[in-house]
């Protein structure tokens, strides 16, 4: 691994090496460059030359309208694949054709100071598998600075469900470790570790053998979720060499919260079954499944990054030289949508969730300086990776800019010269009707939303059914406060240095 040091590197300020230390910083600094270079190139270059912007908007828009139309077929067609999989006895089918009891589940679970009305579902859902639990070794894995209520939530979820599995174990992650940044990653690392030194290496269970799972600690997983997982995993030809990735929908509390935060967790929702259909792109996400042998080779989750779970796949990526991918699941696991307490709370709970989830351009940092510095990696893989990240990050800090507000400042900032062209007169109108051609695409997101909805609490109307459709006539405002803007923060604060720790979103549901 020591010639593969830069697979631990976490910021540019980890380096010692001054070349390399300063390439890195130089990594840092080129998303929130090539993002405020678009945004303000755009504004002087409306005053100055107006006739240039005017053709790149409609030429943009169009080019948004046809990747919009692309999208939807992959979401339609992800979400269809995953109706199929639901219909399916993955577990009566992976007892007719497999030596599944030869395989164990390690799940683990991070906490922090969930209440327990947020995680006694996730264990419920756990027993509630159709599998053997038997073959689950289940890790609660607390925080130290999570205090004495996350402990006595653990108590209580010990003795409820702790005789259910073949081994329950609770770990508490120290605070303050130099090195680590407090977080995800650190204390899914600390807890891989505790239950390897306790029950894996004592028991002389076979690390290929182990799949270990790492969800939210408010998921709660389809019930089938561990058949079609060990029916993946065996039928894969070298499963120590794939990631295995279920479809997040944020749906546990998704009648609790406000219409705003219903409208980007189904975004988030629908993007994640889209990728679900490009495995070429997908990488892993929150939720994610591997093969123990293969965590243990690569020295488990950073411990000094925020976004981990995407992470662990360009490690393993660069790790292995190319020979590692992410297997699409079809399959659901259930999440909450960010609530707190009040709709302001929650509003800012909501930016705050998505500001640490654009953050993950940390990662494009960290894979275009491993490309660099792997010379076993082919350049045809480099190139492709390396674009797709970049145009990635990039457009989700500019598109919604671009597309809902800056399609007007050739008109505003072109002066009457360029206001007196028939190209100004048709501007508004063109970016008009791509616009509302590429709305048309939100009925489909309408529908399927509708089809994802758990059951209706009691306490709210049939009236209740109405707004979750008219709630689709947000999406430019949430694709701006709530995607752009959080994002151009995460790269600004990165560019300028201004690293952001992990911060935990706030889980609520009323009874």
């Amino acid at each position: 691994m020591d010639n593969k040091w830069y697979l631990r590197v976490g910021r540019a300020t980890e380096i010692k090496n001054k070349s390399d230390r300063r390439l890195y910083r130089a990594l840092e600094i080129m998303p929130g460059v090539l993002a405020w270079s678009t945004l303000v190139g755009l504004v002087l270059l409306s005053f100055f030359k107006p006739a240039w912007v005017a053709v790149f908007i409609i030429l943009f828009d169009t080019y948004w309208f046809i990747k919009v139309l692309y999208l939807s077929f992959h979401l339609r067609s992800g979400y269809r694949r995953m109706k199929e999989n639901l219909k399916i006895n993955w577990w009566n089918r992976l007892k007719e054709n497999s030596n599944w009891e030869d395989y164990w589940h390690l799940i683990i679970l991070p906490m922090y100071k969930e209440p327990l009305e947020v995680v006694e579902p996730t264990f419920e859902a756990l027993v509630n598998s159709k599998y053997d639990t038997q073959k689950m070794i289940v890790v609660l894995a607390l925080e130290e600075r999570g205090g004495d209520e996350a402990k006595k939530t653990a108590e209580f979820l010990r003795n409820k469900f702790g005789d259910k599995f073949f081994k329950f174990l609770v770990t508490v992650h120290p605070d303050n470790i130099a090195g680590e940044l407090a977080g995800k990653g650190s204390n899914e690392t600390w807890a891989g570790k505790r239950v390897k030194e306790e029950v894996i290496d004592p028991l002389r269970l076979p690390y290929e053998k182990i799949i270990v799972s790492v969800f939210d600690v408010d998921t709660s997983v389809w019930n089938q979720y561990f058949s079609l997982l060990t029916h993946k995993y065996i039928a894969h030809p070298n499963p120590q060499r794939a990631s295995f990735q279920p479809v997040s929908i944020f749906t546990n509390n998704i009648w609790e919260a406000p219409a705003l935060a219903r409208v980007v967790s189904f975004s988030s929702t629908f993007w994640l079954t889209m990728q679900q259909e490009r495995p070429e792109r997908q990488v892993t996400f929150s939720s994610h499944s591997m093969s123990f042998k293969t965590l243990v080779e690569v020295g488990f989750w950073q411990s000094n990054i925020v976004s981990e779970d995407s992470r662990i796949f360009w490690q393993c990526y660069n790790f292995y030289n190319g020979n590692y991918e992410t297997v699409s699941l079809y399959a659901p696991v259930y999440m909450d949508a960010a609530v707190d307490s009040t709709f302001w709370k929650s509003m800012k709970a909501l930016y705050k969730q998505q500001r640490r989830w654009a953050w993950g351009t940390e990662n494009l940092v960290y894979v275009l300086f491993a490309f660099i510095k792997n010379k076993e990696l082919s350049l045809g893989k480099k190139l492709r990776h390396g674009f797709n990240l970049v145009e990635g990050y990039y457009s989700w800090a500019t598109n919604a800019l671009i597309i809902f507000l800056m399609g007007w400042l050739p008109v505003l900032l072109g002066g009457s010269a360029f206001n007196l062209t028939v190209l100004s007169y048709n501007l508004p109108r063109i970016t008009r009707v791509i616009m509302t051609l590429a709305m048309v695409g939100l009925i489909s997101s309408a529908v399927i939303s509708m089809n994802l909805l758990p059951p209706k609490p009691p306490r709210y109307g049939r009236g209740k059914y109405i707004w979750m459709l008219l709630q689709w006539v947000l999406v430019p405002f949430t694709t701006i406060i709530f995607g752009s803007i959080p994002a151009l923060e995460a790269q600004t604060r990165l560019m300028l240095g201004k690293y952001m720790g992990f911060w935990v979103t706030p889980k609520s549901r009323k009874g």
